[in-house]
């Protein structure tokens, strides 16, 4: 049994003509000083050959590949969903490794493009677009992880200087320190709380007042970061939206994190379950009954999520959560934990020994302590079946501040 994702979606020719396209392009090019990048750089191996993955984002752009779904007139090849969904599947499937410019490239250009000012959009999205500038999301705080709309960061609006002055702390930043702007959420109006009172701001890392430190993980690296701002500063026309707007922002980006790219992650899931079956057929696990219905559920669910992607997309507009979409992380994260915990067990006793030597032994040791955080980012278990419960079935919202 085969368990590569075909693009069964894809039927007319010149769709499959665009796939081989990708499919060569990737083969004639992940190759050289490149060819170490395959299937690096992912999620728990982010840390891997930062200067390599910014030259090959360079690379990308240079042949046109790098924002395959922003409009022509910004820059991107304005591609439709199909071709979108094709080139994330067969770049994951060619092991493209992670993109540095990810967080550029998904959301804060497709959300500047969407709600930015046209200077925004000049200033901004060709750096992302060309791959000479780097970004990090300032969400997260240490008082308010999945409840977002509790942060503390301030900004205030210097009108004699022409700038937002920013003070407060930003946590599990990933790659701040590899980047050189960081979009951040932050109250501006004082006395605000919740959701009212915010603003998003664009904001400078290299300068006095930002203080970027590593946070070193379980699984031995440290891609996030704390992110401290004591007085930062950033030009009063880098705010998108208006004041008060940027819980708006906010959620339209994450609409976008929830987008094609979701299709990209999909075929990376499935070559860690085919490198768990290769696994468990060479060391024997794979005799034992228990451990084969287990890849069988994993392959089962890979294919829901598949399907639900696909409706997300057809169901819902970009830059927006539909009800699709409120369902997808919470199902992605349970099964990828899952797989992790099935990962261990293939690999039995020896999973807990290190083997730098043994590269299939080192993916999935890396997949299993990454994913004890899947369920946890990008909001908990609990905010996202709270979240599900009232914006997508209408029930009453939990009390809140209750004993």
């Amino acid at each position: 049994m085969s368990l590569s994702v075909e693009s069964t979606d894809t039927t007319t020719d010149a769709e499959q003509a665009f796939r081989r396209e990708v499919a060569d392009w990737l083969a004639a090019n992940l190759t050289g000083e490149f060819a170490v990048l395959r299937h690096r750089g992912g999620p728990g191996d982010e840390e891997a050959y930062p200067a390599l993955r910014k030259a090959w984002e360079r690379h990308l752009a240079a042949a046109g590949w790098s924002c395959v779904g922003w409009p022509v007139e910004h820059g991107g090849r304005g591609l439709d969903v199909a071709r979108q969904v094709i080139f994330h599947e067969e770049y994951a499937r060619a092991g493209g490794p992670g993109r540095m410019g990810h967080i550029g490239v998904g959301l804060l250009g497709p959300t500047l493009i969407a709600h930015g000012t046209d200077e925004q959009r000049r200033r901004f999205l060709p750096g992302i677009r060309e791959g000479r500038e780097f970004w990090a999301q300032g969400y997260s705080e240490p008082g308010a992880g999945s409840d977002l709309a509790a942060l503390r960061t301030r900004a205030e609006l210097d009108s004699a200087r022409g700038e937002w002055r920013l003070s407060g702390q930003k946590v599990w930043t990933s790659l701040a320190h590899e980047a050189q702007w960081i979009f951040v959420l932050a109250r501006c109006e004082p006395g605000s709380t919740g959701r009212e009172g915010l603003c998003f701001l664009l904001v400078p890392l290299d300068q006095p007042g930002v203080t970027i430190r590593p946070i070193r993980q379980i699984s031995g690296g440290c891609e996030f970061n704390e992110v401290f701002f004591d007085d930062a500063r950033t030009a009063a026309e880098h705010i998108v939206g208006a004041p008060g707007e940027g819980w708006r922002i906010a959620m339209a980006l994450l609409g976008f994190e929830r987008g094609l790219s979701t299709l990209g992650q999909q075929m990376h899931f499935t070559q860690e379950v085919e490198l768990i079956c290769r696994v468990a057929r060479d060391n024997g696990a794979a005799r034992s009954p228990a451990l084969r219905e287990r890849l069988a559920r994993a392959w089962a669910g890979l294919r829901v999520m598949r399907y639900n992607a696909l409706r997300m997309l057809a169901g819902g507009e970009q830059g927006g959560l539909s009800r699709e979409a409120l369902i997808y992380k919470y199902y992605w994260s349970n099964w990828h934990r899952d797989l992790g915990k099935l990962a261990m067990d293939v690999l039995g006793h020896t999973g807990n020994l290190v083997d730098e030597q043994d590269e299939a032994h080192r993916r999935l040791q890396q997949l299993f302590l990454f994913t004890r955080a899947d369920t946890i980012y990008a909001g908990s278990n609990e905010i996202q079946l709270n979240i599900i419960a009232e914006r997508g079935l209408g029930m009453p919202r939990e009390p809140r501040g209750q004993a």
